[in-house]
């Protein structure tokens, strides 16, 4: 016995009628030109294919995800989403309250950031910045001591990149 589908024959049907039992030995029925191919084989094949496509999406995705993250793009995100509120700090401006360091020390500074002078915020006063340079000329102060006045107590806040040049303020407590 041999089984065979065909398409309903008006569009209005909602499932097709069984197909009579062939006789084995009759000729194949000729399919109607007119009515349209029935393919049980292409809901199939358009699910793989979009699953495919979605799958190859999706590795294309994790690649350049792992590859910025690699080469820099998480430090350009992060410097977007965690804007530098002092990168536009220039003389005269004023600056909330920093982490106290005394001599040659040291600190990180999340939250910096520029207040208006005459707010109960502000602590220092940018009395000078200076652009390009490297993390060892902002360690070292000495673009700084031509705005810091004799006997007055001085301030770096600087903004470099590890191996690359940025900006210094130079501080003063506000008086």
């Amino acid at each position: 016995m041999s089984e065979q589908v065909a398409p309903p024959s008006a569009p209005q049907a909602a499932q097709p009628d069984p197909a009579p039992q062939a006789d084995p030995a009759a000729p194949a029925p000729q399919a109607d030109p007119a009515a349209p191919a029935a393919s049980p084989v292409e809901p199939a094949a358009k699910g793989s294919g979009g699953r495919k496509a979605l799958g190859i999406i999706g590795a294309v995705v994790v690649f350049l995800v792992v590859a910025g993250l690699k080469f820099g793009l998480g430090t350009a995100i992060g410097s977007f989403l965690n804007k530098d509120e002092t990168a536009e700090a220039k003389a005269g401006d004023c600056i909330a309250e920093l982490p106290a360091v005394t001599g040659t020390e040291e600190r990180s500074v999340s939250s910096a950031e520029v207040v208006k002078c005459t707010s109960t915020e502000a602590v220092y006063t940018v009395v000078g910045r200076v652009e390009d340079q490297t993390e060892a000329q902002a360690k070292s102060g000495q673009a700084c001591e031509q705005y810091i006045k004799p006997g007055e107590d001085g301030y770096v806040f600087y903004n470099i990149a590890p191996g690359g040049k940025g900006y210094l303020l130079c501080l003063t407590k506000k008086a």
